[in-house]
């Protein structure tokens, strides 16, 4: 069955001084407030269409990680992802790096690395993002 989620953002003001908040509908988990200046310069406790694409990113990345290795029949202890999204201003998201540390009990760096790239490029996130380069760095510890 498909699943449909929601959020909206309520913008006020031009692009370079204005403000906005983002909230998160379907979850209830909260409003947070976004602004230019947050995306393109410090975030000074504000978020930005990139950090919530890296947040979405790295959360995908995991599912469809520990679902492949736990498939293989080597279940993850623990998988560390962190995503970043780099945003050039007047060129757009230029691209995401994902970075994940696993815990996998009885399987080597190889099969590791391997499952990690199958992850990376099957994960509904990175097939919506497939105008962008996405790069993989992937260590068992």
């Amino acid at each position: 069955m498909a699943t449909t989620r929601q959020a909206h953002t309520v913008w006020e003001g031009d692009l370079l001084q204005g403000k906005g908040v983002v909230t998160f509908d379907s979850s209830g988990i909260g409003e947070y407030p976004v602004s230019w200046p947050a995306r393109a310069e410090q975030p000074d406790g504000k978020t930005s269409p990139e950090e919530l694409i890296a947040a979405a990113h790295s959360s995908c990345f995991n599912m469809a990680f520990s679902g492949a290795l736990t498939k293989a029949g080597t279940p993850p202890t623990r998988l560390n992802t962190k995503a970043e999204v780099t945003f050039q201003p007047g060129t757009g998201i230029t691209g995401i790096h994902l970075t994940v540390e696993g815990e996998v009990p009885e399987t080597d760096a190889e099969s590791f690395a391997a499952a990690a790239e199958d992850a990376k490029k099957n994960c509904p996130v990175s097939q919506a993002l497939t105008g962008t380069t996405i790069t993989l760095t992937a260590k068992l510890v």
